[in-house]
């Protein structure tokens, strides 16, 4: 028995894969991934190693903590502290409180617990194509899957923004149209009994496939929550830590200022951690109602982990990196869009951007899984995404150079012609 049929009876039958040839990599440096040939991988997907598969000083941190000390949190711990006030520093909008979890997903299930606790209310608002992780509540929100007895009541969902299906039909109108459904799903909570305690998106609109929205787009929608007595909640787990460039945050790029903030997967470079970012009244709030305490949660050697990966996104100057590298990836993908018309948008911010497919009108879904295919046995690693899964995702660790866009936008092209002959 081979390795995945082994893991398919040990984690079942339909535990997730990337690829018609599952890739299987035994060893991690920086942008390269490598299988157990030796073979190296250009990983244009990974947001969770931040700063690079196996950056040494975030790997040195990990285990001189853990050979010093690992403890429960309701020990004091001066590194947790550290961390915690390095990072809130980061933020502005009066956040600077946080709590530590372990997961993204859990994150976002405190910041709904949040918001309830603040405003008393329990309906939630999120889009319709979205993600935010794996617990009950939060499953409530996904676009994928329906929970077991269908979405709950307490859960509206409204038309994500598109670039090239926009909400109401015209760039030029989807702000309002999207509020205009905020509007809509405000007004049905408050007819159920619920009210609005949260509207929550990420500020990336990332898994709805990064739609190019102009700074202040959210204004009006987050009026409408806000004047409905709602909280909101940004989901950084993909956008945060500088990936897209102009700013440390998403939100700050769109130019909106949340009450709770959510981070995860790149926060420790692959050290299982993640945080809720608030204001200490929120924080407060959440405290008095639900008796909360996590026992990994901010750990010593998951702080340690997180300092590092901050420091060296400072150090290694990764935010300016990601801008100057993104708008490299930018034009030279447009150099692809007049050899293969089925290319029908490129664009994106930093190091997450992407090139939506189009045939005869449609989205070209097929055409986007065979192109990553295709690509992933040319050794170059990325996804698709966006509610037809019709965009290609790319996503790289934020040490992504000018010369790893050549070779990503050569092999795409070698990608394209194979493809489509």
């Amino acid at each position: 028995m081979n390795l995945i049929e082994r893991r398919k009876r040990l984690l079942g039958r339909h535990v997730t894969t990337f690829y018609d040839d599952p890739f299987a990599p035994v060893r991690g440096q920086g942008v390269w991934l490598y299988d157990a040939e030796g073979r190296p991988f250009l990983d244009c997907y990974n947001n969770v190693p931040h700063v690079g598969h196996c950056h040494p000083k975030v790997v040195e941190a990990i285990a001189r903590q853990a050979a010093t000390l690992n403890v429960h949190t309701r020990y004091v711990h001066d590194g947790v502290v550290e961390y915690g006030e390095r990072l809130t520093g980061k933020f502005s909008h009066g956040l600077d409180s946080m709590i530590m979890v372990n997961s993204g997903s859990e994150a976002n299930d405190v910041a709904l617990r949040m918001a309830q606790a603040v405003t008393g209310k329990t309906g939630i608002i999120g889009t319709d194509n979205t993600y935010h992780g794996n617990t009950a509540a939060v499953s409530q929100l996904n676009a994928t899957k329906v929970p077991v007895g269908g979405y709950g009541d307490h859960v509206r969902k409204v038309t994500s923004p598109d670039s090239l299906r926009p909400v109401g039909g015209n760039r030029e109108g989807q702000a309002e149209a999207f509020c205009a459904e905020i509007e809509t799903a405000i007004a049905e909570l408050e007819a159920t009994g619920h009210g609005v305690c949260a509207l929550i998106i990420c500020p990336y609109f990332a898994n709805e496939g990064f739609p190019t929205l102009e700074r202040g787009f959210l204004d009006r929608a987050i009026a409408a929550v806000r004047k409905a007595g709602g909280l909101i909640i940004a989901d950084e787990v993909q956008p945060g830590f500088g990936r897209l460039g102009s700013h440390w945050w998403g939100h700050d790029r769109l130019g909106f200022a949340p009450d709770i903030v959510t981070l995860g997967k790149p926060m420790a470079n692959g050290h299982p951690v993640a945080a809720v970012v608030t204001r200490a009244e929120v924080l407060e709030a959440f405290q008095d109602v639900f008796k909360y305490f996590n026992t990994f949660g901010g750990n010593p050697v998951s702080a340690a982990a997180a300092m590092t990966t901050l420091e060296v996104i400072e150090d290694e100057g990764l935010v300016e990196n990601a801008h100057d590298v993104g708008a490299y990836a930018l034009d030279q993908l447009q150099g692809l869009t007049g050899k293969y018309d089925v290319i029908a948008d490129v664009r994106g911010a930093g190091l997450f951007f992407g090139v939506e497919l189009m045939q005869d009108g449609q989205p070209a879904s097929d055409l986007a899984l065979r192109m990553v295919n295709e690509m992933r046995q040319r050794g170059v690693l990325l996804s698709t995404v966006g509610r037809f899964d019709n965009a290609l995702k790319i996503r790289p660790p934020c040490v992504f150079s000018r010369e790893n866009v050549d070779l990503l936008v050569s092999v795409m092209d070698d990608a394209f012609a194979a493809v489509l002959k």
